[in-house]
């Protein structure tokens, strides 16, 4: 698994570089509290700029409930096609913020 991260005025930044599936899900959601637990950032951003494929929302639903127990937000950034087709059709976007698809 490959993420980057990085902290500024606690707003949490991991940029996720993986395959997104259901084997890979809990490995990846257990990476993201880490870094959550960690810092405890106000607001954490996904950026999906990187995945390529995508088939379990766990990851985000895990992020987003770490999020709400710190009383913070989660922010969905940067998603290629693929995964933003994943996303919307679980109706994501009406509970959390989604910035901008990628468009490749």
């Amino acid at each position: 698994m490959n993420l980057t991260s990085y902290v500024q005025d606690r707003q949490l930044t991991i940029s996720l570089r993986v395959e997104i599936d259901h084997h890979a899900a809990r490995e990846i959601m257990q990476a993201l509290s880490a870094k959550i637990d960690l810092y405890l950032p106000l607001r954490c951003i996904l950026d999906f700029r990187d995945v390529t494929f995508m088939d379990s929302i766990a990851v985000v639903i895990h992020t987003l409930r770490r999020m709400n127990t710190l009383q913070g937000r989660l922010l969905l950034q940067n998603i290629p096609p693929q995964p933003y087709k994943v996303l919307r059709a679980a109706g994501i976007e009406k509970i959390t913020e989604i910035r901008e698809e990628c468009n490749r």
